[in-house]
């Protein structure tokens, strides 16, 4: 079964590449000319599938889980075969797993801080993880743009604020960009998807706020169903994987990350990556 879906890894890899530079073309020209960079978002897929699209040219990869991503990016497969592979993690952190996730090799972004405190914890355990002398760890800020309770983020009006904690009392963090996961299903036909106008509303906010460069900070918005979209209104970070690897089949007994949850936790997890 993964020989065969694994044939297609790498023809449905470049039809998305293809339709991302496609997607960065029609862009107007007032948005910064930042490349749009691929995450192919890799989670329930195995190892031998991730080794198959590197290979295909894919550097970025996604997971949603802290465990997942530990096994996989700690694979001895995908230490020999992918050297130059680049982490990122993009579900929901929680506090007391933190420790666990900024041990992963390889490890490029973290696009989920979704508060202040969160950002404390990952400053402070990447200083005693990596230490002082290494390079600072990047994240996004995670943005509830769609106001729905079954996602995280903060909430608009704490964007500033946010990134500006980061960027003056964490030292080892290196204030990216802004993230957001959007409502899910919204008909383009009705006009450009507010989740994305929000966001790219909200880097204007920061970006004359803190007197920084609009090129300087990035957008990670857009997925699956909606990546083209999204990096035409200005995403410059998209997560896809389905239409990479092929539908994700869920084991019937949860995984233990997913037990240890509240069910309102569970459910919430279920909605941010539906279409990822």
């Amino acid at each position: 079964m993964w020989k065969i879906a694994m044939s297609e890894v790498g023809k449905s890899l470049q039809s998305v590449v293809q339709r991302v530079n496609q997607a960065a073309s029609r862009r107007p020209k007032t948005l910064p000319t930042v490349p749009p960079r691929l995450v192919a978002v890799s989670k329930t897929k195995p190892p031998e599938m991730v080794v198959e699209a590197y290979n295909q040219g894919q550097r970025n990869f996604g997971e949603n889980y802290v465990n997942e991503l530990v096994d996989k990016a700690s694979d001895p497969m995908i230490l020999e075969s992918c050297p130059e592979i680049k982490w990122h993690f993009i579900g929901h952190l929680q506090k007391n797993n933190v420790n666990k996730l900024l041990g992963v090799p390889n490890l490029f972004l973290v696009e989920t801080v979704d508060s202040a405190k969160l950002a404390d914890k990952v400053n402070s355990s990447w200083l005693r993880i990596r230490g002082a002398s290494m390079q600072r760890l990047k994240v996004m800020v995670q943005i509830n743009t769609s106001g729905e309770q079954s996602k995280y983020g903060l909430p608009p009006e704490e964007t500033v604020n946010t990134a500006k904690h980061i960027m003056s009392e964490c030292c080892a963090l290196q204030f990216a960009g802004l993230m957001t996961i959007g409502r899910y299903g919204y008909n383009l036909t009705l006009g450009p998807n507010p989740d994305f106008q929000m966001l790219v509303s909200q880097r204007q906010e920061v970006c004359e706020s803190l007197k920084l460069p609009l090129d300087e900070v990035e957008l990670s918005m857009g997925m699956s169903t909606d990546f083209e979209h999204a990096i035409e209104v200005g995403s410059t970070n998209v997560r896809v994987g389905s239409i990479i690897f092929g539908n994700r089949e869920y084991p019937n007994t949860p995984s233990p990350e997913k037990t240890s949850k509240q069910v309102s936790e569970e459910a919430a997890k279920k909605m941010q990556h539906l279409t990822v």
